[in-house]
């Protein structure tokens, strides 16, 4: 008996609280496979939340508590409709049940590009679920009895009108509420639905009501705003269609800006647009800093792994951003996939109290989440081959992309000639500002001519965060 109260009280707890993930593989690869777990996705629209996993041969060196792991959990929220994705827990373990850290994460919500592990689990997660054969079955059902009843209520009435002693023409207008229009020939299916509700036993026809005249000119005003009476404005400038922003708090009105470089959405602001832009104001290893005081040592030579492809370029409100086809760089035993690169005016780092004209930031992304920043500083001079391409084909619109079929680029003729750069620990320098970001900022710089700089310009003349504190982190530089 004991054991039946214990077993009828586990059955009572909440799925949430007893549902183990059940694993199942979506892609195997040399060295790694990725499994997700089906049974606790979250659907919400067009938002999916997914748990998936990344289980490797080899195992990692964990560079936080120097302690192994083979098995890299993550929860992620996947856009299905603009393919991107925001990752918001992570998990390492040694094995498949021993912990080495997990870490709640702040990230921005980042583009998912083709033929990445995210690619292959947001493909997963955003396919339709499936209805099952009884939904289905009742659904048509449901249907059939539908059309069934509009055609007998559109027979009844056929009959009905037939009965009448004079039929009207086609071209006068009925005088009265209760005069019937000649019956059309060709099939009308609002006409039938709207029968077969009249026809309903649970709403009667009422013959005896008498017609209703209609309100008063004045009655039929709008209200568009339900606030109370106020002191009339100056109509200095239209507010727009949600009036009701004009009479919100401050604090209200920062959820409707979005960020930028001036004005309300400036840099000193993003902290107060959304809360998970808090680290904007509160991080303490954010970018760009003023790159100075480094320690001079012999840096390990970064692999960059550029194929010439073809690209996709669009203005996205805030930059020129680029993708391109497969590329990678590699670095202490670490690789990391190229997501897009995108430009700066001026250059939002400085080397040694130094502004460059122009910067292209190149993000890396690795299989356990870690971003890495390639910086290639732009200075005057002569005209640059690869970012001419790029601006040849130049959106006519924000936010309408560019996939040109036969532009070819190469990104390393973009990398200058002497590889060598400064490395340290820091943020993305757009909202939220997350912090984890492995900067690399090659010191060499590259030409790109005048004109090049001035098209730029035209689109935006200032799109780079100010400089940040320090705070007294390690700068590596190159010797």
């Amino acid at each position: 008996m004991r054991h039946l109260i214990i077993a009828s009280l586990l059955a009572s707890l909440p799925w949430s609280l007893s549902a183990a993930p059940t694993w199942q593989v979506i892609s195997s690869e040399p060295g790694k496979r990725i499994e997700i777990d089906r049974t606790n996705l979250k659907r919400e629209g067009t938002i999916v939340q997914a748990q998936g996993r990344v289980v490797l041969e080899k195992e990692l060196i964990d560079g936080r508590s120097g302690a192994g792991y083979r098995v890299i959990e993550a929860i992620t929220r996947y856009d299905c409709t603009t393919r991107n994705a925001t990752t918001i827990k992570r998990i390492f373990k040694k094995n498949e049940t021993d912990i080495v850290r997990e870490e709640d994460i702040k990230g921005a919500e980042l583009p998912v590009r083709s033929g990445t592990l995210d690619d292959k689990v947001l493909r997963e997660v955003c396919r339709p679920p499936r209805e099952n054969q009884a939904e289905l079955a009742k659904k048509a059902n449901e249907a059939g009895n539908d059309l069934k009843a509009a055609n007998d209520a559109m027979l009844k009435k056929g009959l009905a009108k037939a009965e009448k002693p004079a039929a009207l023409k086609a071209s006068e207008t009925p005088a009265k509420e209760d005069a019937i229009p000649v019956p059309s020939i060709r099939p009308n299916l609002k006409a039938a639905a709207d029968a077969a509700r009249e026809a309903s036993p649970t709403s009667p026809p009422s013959p005896a009501a008498k017609p209703v005249a209609p309100p008063p000119a004045k009655a039929q005003t709008y209200i568009i705003h339900a606030a109370p009476a106020a002191k009339p404005k100056k109509a200095s400038r239209p507010e727009g269609y949600m009036l009701e922003l004009t009479q919100s708090e401050p604090a209200v009105q920062h959820a409707h800006i979005h960020w930028g470089y001036e004005g309300a959405g400036a840099p000193e602001n993003w902290s107060k647009l959304d809360p998970q832009n808090k680290a904007c104001a509160i991080g303490e290893r954010q970018s760009p800093i003023d790159i100075k005081d480094g320690i001079k040592v012999d840096l390990e030579p970064i692999k960059f792994n550029y194929q010439p492809s073809t690209f996709r370029i669009v203005d996205n409100g805030h930059t020129v951003q680029v993708q391109v086809g497969e590329g990678s760089i590699s670095l202490t035993g670490k690789s990391y996939e190229l997501v897009q690169f995108h430009f700066h005016r001026p250059s939002e780092e400085k080397i040694n109290g130094q502004r460059f004209d122009m910067v292209v930031h190149l993000v890396h992304k690795a299989d356990d989440g870690q971003l890495a920043v390639v910086a290639v500083l732009l200075e005057r001079g002569n005209e640059n081959p690869f970012i001419q391409t790029l601006w040849n084909y130049m959106p006519l619109e924000k936010n309408m992309p560019v996939s040109p079929p036969n532009a070819i680029v190469d990104l390393n003729t973009l990398l200058p000639t002497s590889r060598n750069y400064y490395t340290y620990m820091g943020s993305l320098t757009t909202p939220p500002c997350s912090e984890g970001v492995l900067w690399l900022v090659m010191k060499q710089p590259v030409q790109v001519s005048p004109e090049q700089i001035n098209i730029f310009s035209r689109l935006y003349r200032n799109n780079a965060r100010p400089i940040q504190p320090s705070s007294g982190r390690l700068i590596k530089e190159g010797r």
